[in-house]
């Protein structure tokens, strides 16, 4: 199958994309990132579309689902990711099928979530987990500008271990040359949230049954030497 005919299929145009700039206090603009198509449905109370609550979930995850479309099919692909302002990049082989399709497609779907607790309810229904997610819309375009494209994978790797970039070798023109870079413009996206105990039936509170969170998060371990590292090479501070 050719590239060209992925192009031709039929993606969902952005109908119902509304302003993203709304008057906040002293009539100043606010950014919102609120759309027909980022709007929660289900619960739309625990929805948010501020950079505030949007920002910090993108930048604390090290993952990122891609959507896309591959022959008629949806597929979901995780990748690393990393945000520098209002851009998204992600990046990989240039030989990567997704990598190739995003700049073709009109749309994509970015997914984040982070996991904070499961929690358990005193009946099976009401258990659920407590969690912090961002859905993002919008199109990607490939980073040609070699300046931008340096900074996007610098970015990337300060994103996972900050101060790496500056301690590792930096990569040569056939490195660059092999690696595909995609921005994201964030103009279009929500977060939902849950957070807090559970809600059980007003009936089940007084059954004997333990209820409450597990909470959930990602810990760093104990760091395993490459078999042949030498043995004068000290662990770097930022791994520490």
């Amino acid at each position: 199958m050719e590239w060209k005919k992925v192009c031709s299929q039929n993606v969902p145009s952005q109908i119902g994309i509304k302003s993203i700039h709304t008057s906040g206090e002293n009539g100043v603009n606010e950014m919102t990132f609120k759309t027909d198509r980022t709007r929660v449905k289900r619960i739309p109370e625990r929805g948010h579309y501020d950079k505030e609550t949007i920002y910090p979930i993108i930048d604390e995850a090290i993952i990122c689902h891609v959507g896309i479309v591959y022959e008629n099919n949806p597929v979901v692909i995780p990748t690393i990711h990393a945000r520098d302002g209002d851009i998204l990049y992600i990046h990989g082989s240039a030989a990567s099928r997704m990598l190739k399709l995003i700049p073709i497609q009109n749309n994509i779907c970015v997914t984040i979530t982070l996991m904070d607790g499961i929690v358990l309810a005193r009946s099976a229904f009401h258990h659920s987990m407590n969690y912090r997610s961002v859905v993002i819309f919008g199109s990607g375009h490939i980073v040609d500008d070699p300046d931008e494209k340096w900074n996007a994978l610098k970015v990337v790797s300060d994103h996972l271990i900050p101060g790496r970039w500056e301690d590792a070798r930096q990569p040569n023109q056939k490195e660059l040359d092999a690696t595909t870079v995609i921005s994201i413009p964030l103009s279009e996206a929500s977060a939902k949230l849950r957070e807090g105990p559970p809600g059980d039936d007003e009936d089940d509170y007084t059954l004997p049954i333990w209820a409450g969170v597990l909470p959930l998060s990602i810990q760093k371990g104990d760091l395993i030497p490459d078999p042949v590292l030498s043995d004068h090479i000290e662990v770097p501070d930022y791994l520490k």
